[in-house]
């Protein structure tokens, strides 16, 4: 086992997982978050916490994620590349393992134009792909993107996205095989 979760033991069970969205809202009120984890609760394997889905300011992914573990629930904490650079990202894997948070989705991000802060700049630093790697390396190796030796390894299980329907639609199976290749459990 690669993290302990519940998702990785029915993936690796066989079976197929349900998985429920919880945006998280946009403020600091944990009782939206608690309100919409009772329906899911008892019906889900895991719940994808999104990271600024649209683009739009809310409770980061993370500490919507704590709430869940709370609630009795096991969160899949996205991650998006648009917000973050490198360091920050690998500060925030590691606060999330501390806290028991097992699941990791990578992603790219919605285009900040399409949020309520279009000014705001994309940071963009390394892909999903990239964050795929680095987030193995950090578990299965035990070092940083950098090469530097982690104090203790952060236990995730390490999930991609890809949409099908994308054009050009013939680069999406080997855009899928690259995130594979990268680390990604699921």
């Amino acid at each position: 086992m690669k993290s302990g979760s519940n998702l990785e033991k029915v993936l690796e069970a066989g079976h197929f997982a349900f998985t429920g969205e919880l945006g998280p809202p946009r403020g600091a009120n944990a009782d939206e978050v608690r309100e919409k984890a009772a329906y899911l609760k008892g019906n889900v394997d895991a719940v994808n916490i999104t990271d600024n889905q649209t683009a739009v300011v809310r409770m980061s992914s993370w500490a919507a994620s704590l709430i869940l573990i709370q609630e009795g629930l096991e969160p899949n904490f996205q991650m998006v590349c648009r917000d973050r650079n490198r360091l920050a990202m690998q500060s925030d894997i590691l606060g999330a393992s501390a806290h028991g948070i097992r699941n990791m989705l990578c992603l790219s991000g919605d285009h900040q134009s399409f949020g309520d802060h279009p000014l705001a700049l994309g940071v963009f630093d390394v892909d999903s792909t990239q964050l795929i790697s680095m987030v193995r390396k950090m578990r299965d190796e035990g070092t940083f993107m950098s090469g530097a030796e982690l104090d203790g390894s952060p236990k995730i299980f390490i999930g991609a996205a890809s949409n099908p329907f994308a054009v050009p639609y013939e680069w999406r199976p080997y855009r899928l095989a690259k995130k594979i290749n990268a680390g990604a459990d699921f």
